[in-house]
């Protein structure tokens, strides 16, 4: 979710040492005669693992990797949606290097380093959000994208590796859930009026499930991400939340009957009110939290749906916000057994995140550019950054968005309560100059 302000940049080098590596990984499968896999369940109001032992989730979601938010892109008046930055990249390349471009994002924006790094700092469990186009073509219902399956499998394969939990959180619905540009959608959240929709929604989590059924890595699944704005025209459709949530759980089910299933309340994953009662045992319920106080009493609502259903909640985004502010809800949570996941990991120079990369060479002319989405073929081939300074400014994103080429962010690393000196060590070796 987009709520954002400025606040002081922080510098500071890192190097981790043989973390950059890629390879792909599959799922895990349970030879003939192993022992059973071990999956985290719901305990009554408690997440444990295959032992039984509580899980407390410590995380973070990997925002803009797998859908792509322009104010990340700092695109303040330019495109919002992914759709939107995808055209504005084709656009200043030409759509061969653009699409070449997005398959270097994908490799480079997350990597195994960056799975390592977030092990070292001593959290134990990441969030993928990601566009269901990753694994289907809008235009094609049938057609599966072996090459996006594999982009999960990859994280997947890196998570189980360091020993972090996965939640797998379809970030834009088919239809979209929300009309937002945060689901990449037409405008509309047309999910709710679209049986074709549902029904692909159906088809992905089933394709989903039918792969990961034997990865005890992957914590869960959430099914949707923020569904149905606070707008009062959309207050129809809250009523037909709890139906969908149900029957994609049925079809899962129908192939997976272990994992855990998360569902998220209507209003920004704010408004529990539309929930009927838990209608299997292993469910979830997530809430987000954004710019509001940091009390009891904001997340009140959540913690008296926990005790009169016996189910667990979870705070499944929050962030973009001060370090004070993330320090207190990461303890406000923690002294509820509220486990929490902050948003996002990584951003272009703000330092509300756990790792920042520097603005790119020529992005001013991007970002003037990107402000034309609305004007005419002519005005914009008149104000259209020449080719080569395009090709430069995304080179040069691509190089700067890799790990050894960030900088953590001290002072939010410790508001997490984590631990930053895991990646603070220059490249020379010496210490690097910080500002809290």
């Amino acid at each position: 979710m987009t709520r954002e302000r400025a606040v002081p940049v922080l510098t500071l080098a890192l190097l981790l040492g043989g973390a950059l590596l890629d390879g792909a990984s599959r799922p895990m499968s349970t030879p003939a005669g192993a022992p059973p896999l071990r999956f985290a369940r719901v305990d009554g109001t408690r997440i444990v693992d295959g032992d039984g032992r509580p899980i407390l989730l410590r995380g973070m979601g990997l925002g803009n990797w797998l859908l792509a938010e322009g104010y990340m892109f700092r695109f303040d008046d330019g495109p919002e949606s992914e759709r939107q930055i995808r055209a504005l990249v084709s656009e200043l390349v030409g759509p061969d290097e653009a699409r070449a471009f997005w398959r270097t994002w994908r490799e480079r924006y997350v990597a195994r380093g960056d799975i390592r790094l977030m092990k070292r700092m001593g959290l134990n469990s990441i969030r993928i959000p990601f566009n269901y186009r990753l694994l289907t073509p809008e235009d094609l219902p049938g057609t599966w994208l072996e090459d996006g399956f594999e982009v999960l499998d990859r994280v997947i394969g890196w998570a189980r590796e360091e020993g972090l939990w996965v939640v797998l959180d379809m970030h834009g619905a088919p239809g979209g859930q929300t009309g937002e540009n945060i689901d990449d959608s037409w405008g509309r959240p047309w999910l709710f009026t679209s049986e074709e929709s549902q029904q692909r929604m159906v088809d992905v989590w089933t394709r989903i499930a039918s792969r990961y059924r034997d990865e005890p890595a992957v914590l869960g699944y959430e099914l949707l991400n923020e569904p149905l704005p606070h707008w009062d025209e959309l207050r129809q459709y809250d009523r037909l939340l709890d139906p969908l949530y149900r029957r994609v759980a049925r079809a899962i089910r129908e192939v997976d009957p272990n994992h855990i299933v998360i569902l998220g309340g209507a209003k920004w994953n704010r408004d529990f009110s539309v929930f009927g009662p838990p209608f299997e045992k292993n469910l979830v319920y997530t809430f987000h939290k954004y710019w509001d106080e940091v009390t009891t009493a904001s997340i009140q609502p959540y913690l008296d749906f926990r005790a009169k259903h016996g189910v667990p909640v979870w705070l499944g985004e929050s962030g973009e916000n001060t370090d004070d502010w993330v320090r207190d809800t990461v303890r406000l949570s923690e002294a509820n057994d509220v486990g929490w996941c902050f948003w996002p990991y990584k951003k272009m120079e703000k330092p509300s995140a756990i790792v920042s990369f520097e603005r790119p060479a020529h992005w001013d002319e991007v970002v003037a550019y990107a402000k034309l989405r609305n004007a005419s073929f002519d005005d914009k081939r008149k104000a259209r950054p020449a080719i080569d300074t395009g090709r430069a400014a995304l080179n040069d994103l691509l190089d700067k968005i890799q790990l050894s080429r960030c900088r953590v962010n001290e002072g939010y690393v410790r508001a997490l309560g984590a631990t930053p000196q895991a990646a603070v060590t220059s490249a020379s070796g010496t210490a690097p100059p910080t500002r809290d």
